[in-house]
């Protein structure tokens, strides 16, 4: 058994030789079951698609409906709400970034996000006042610039990781562009509903089966 895993040996390959049996190793150790082919995933979908509908039909709804201007209360507490907010994700992105844990990836597209809406209202609720040009100012010279930059670097990490996993299991070449690059299980033919509809007739009939 040690004659077959000698260091010396695995060292005489050819790093071709070396992915190759990199590659080998990892498709004997993956899981039968992946991530993302189970019911659940396509009723994730379902729903996610159900709530583009229906968020779109709210925004047509909500263009003809609410007035241009309107008196709002709680001013203070929705804004200090969320700057305090804004506070805590740049706190925890950056205890992240000191103790470089992963969850930092996930930290600063929050922050990213949290930023893009601050620039976004700050602007459209000032339109047509005497802060319009301030709230322009900061949103196109720090707002939006951190939050693009934030967004980059962890586009960045991402592919970094990625890069990783992929050397790891003795793929080569350059990382694909996440657009392109799959989640983890086999690509599942036909839509979520349809899959959806199999799934719940295959389930019956196990049922009558059973009571047969």
């Amino acid at each position: 058994m040690e004659e077959k895993y000698d260091a010396s040996a695995l060292r005489s390959l050819s790093e071709d030789e070396r992915r190759h049996l990199l590659r080998r190793l990892v498709s004997t150790d993956l899981p039968q079951a992946k991530p993302g082919t189970s019911w659940k995933w396509d009723l994730l979908l379902v729903v996610i698609i159900a709530g583009c509908i229906l968020l779109a039909a709210w925004i047509g709804y909500l263009v003809v409906s609410l007035p241009s201007f309107y008196r709002a209360g709680s001013w203070r507490g929705a804004w200090v709400g969320f700057d305090i907010a804004e506070l805590a994700a740049f706190a925890i992105t950056g205890w992240a970034a000191w103790r470089r844990r992963q969850i930092l990836i996930i930290c600063l597209i929050v922050l990213a996000t949290l930023l893009f809406c601050d620039a976004w209202f700050d602007v459209v609720l000032d339109a047509r006042t005497a802060g319009f040009l301030g709230s322009l100012l900061s949103a196109l010279l720090v707002e939006v610039p951190i939050a693009v930059l934030a967004v980059f670097v962890a586009r960045r990490l991402l592919r970094l990781t990625i890069g990783q996993v992929i050397k790891y299991e003795g793929g080569t070449g350059p990382v694909p562009s996440l657009w392109k690059l799959p989640l983890f299980g086999p690509e599942s033919d036909g839509s979520p509903v349809g899959r959806l509809i199999k799934a719940a007739r295959s389930d019956d009939g196990d049922d009558s089966e059973q009571a047969s």
